[in-house]
């Protein structure tokens, strides 16, 4: 199959990123504009974020998530994490932000939505989760995090602070749900009334203080699709995950061989998995396409066929994947998927992995 090299460098661009913002540590690095209270703050920063995109923007005050706690040594302790190591590490800076930035006193919570205008694989043919789509969603965040935390500095004052991108440990479905960017779903994915689950979250932790806002009333009530309908029975009980089971982490994080009791259970999926998602009447009601050209799909892969990705090569991997969050697994890790979802059989090959958090 041919590439479309032309269409693909025009629109994914390499991403630039910002010089290295201010850490919190700089001297008068405290000094805000007397104009400026908590409220108005967050007004401020709520305005910039929705300028660039960002479908929501809440705010918590910065503390120790006490009931999170137990939950996350439970988890650990059944591991229901894994092969992921690193969910190990930093336990008690997972807990408070306050050890990860000086003085922070705000986490702020964006959402980004990521849902296409449509999904671009049918029934029968291998599938890539829709996240996946487009550019690597870890760049074009960050690019525009900077953006906001430099526009919200030259607005208020000097603020420090840090932005992260699924790249420190910060439990950010904790914070979402405890800052009302909606509330923890069954599947344990955020979901919004108005929006759906189908959007990426994102942090900002600052050292200012910013009107924190109420949590979200939870909307699941006794539906159950999303634990019905899972593949691999990864959910086990409501708001319960068991990520060694989900289809996401064995087609992306697992680095060895798929174990064969999952065999004929991975619905065609080779990279992440939608089905909870997509199951969902929230997402079937009010997902919002969104608006950010660099999520578009590269033209080849809306036209990859089944024998397509059999006979995938590593020059096709290179140039349709270049800018992609695929690139995580690499392309032996992609090419043991496609194995064990055709056949049920998955070499050693490892996927690469390298997430610091």
């Amino acid at each position: 199959m041919s590439v479309d090299k032309a269409f693909f460098k025009k629109r994914v661009a390499k991403i630039k990123f910002s010089p290295v913002l201010k850490t919190g540590n700089e001297p008068n690095s405290h000094v805000i504009q007397s104009e400026f209270n908590a409220e108005k703050r967050a007004g401020v920063l709520k305005r910039m974020a929705s300028d660039l995109g960002f479908s929501s923007c809440r705010i918590a005050k910065a503390g120790f998530l006490e009931e999170e706690a137990p939950k996350l040594e439970s988890w650990l302790s059944h591991s229901h994490h894994g092969e992921m190591a690193y969910m190990e590490n930093h336990f008690d800076m997972r807990l408070d932000p306050r050890l990860l930035v000086d003085n922070c006193r705000s986490v702020v919570t964006l959402a980004y939505s990521y849902f296409p205008e449509k999904k671009l694989f049918s029934e029968g043919e291998f599938k890539v989760s829709t996240y996946a789509y487009g550019s690597d969603y870890h760049k074009v965040l960050k690019k525009k995090l900077k953006q906001l935390l430099k526009d919200f500095q030259a607005a208020t004052g000097e603020v420090g602070g840090r932005v992260f991108v699924d790249s420190a440990p910060v439990l950010e479905k904790a914070w979402a749900a405890r800052n009302g960017t909606g509330w923890l779903g069954k599947h344990t994915n955020i979901v919004h009334p108005k929006h759906g689950s189908f959007f990426f979250l994102c942090e900002m932790l600052l050292d200012v203080e910013l009107q924190a806002d109420a949590p979200m009333t939870d909307h699941c009530g006794t539906c159950t699709r999303c634990i019905d309908a899972c593949p691999t029975d990864a959910i086990f009980a409501p708001y319960q995950l068991d990520a060694s089971r989900c289809i996401s982490y064995l087609t992306i994080e697992l680095k060895s061989s798929i174990p064969s009791e999952f065999a004929g259970k991975m619905d065609d999926w080779i990279f992440g998995c939608d089905v909870c998602q997509d199951v969902c009447p929230w997402n079937k009601k009010f997902s919002v396409v969104h608006q950010e050209p660099y999520f578009l799909p590269h033209p080849d892969l809306e036209r990859m066929s089944v024998h397509d990705w059999k006979e995938l090569t590593k020059d096709v991997f290179d140039d349709v994947f270049s800018s992609s969050a695929v690139k995580r697994t690499g392309y032996e890790g992609l090419k043991r998927n496609i194995r064990f979802a055709t056949d049920g059989a998955s070499s050693d090959s490892t996927p690469s992995s390298g997430n610091p958090a």
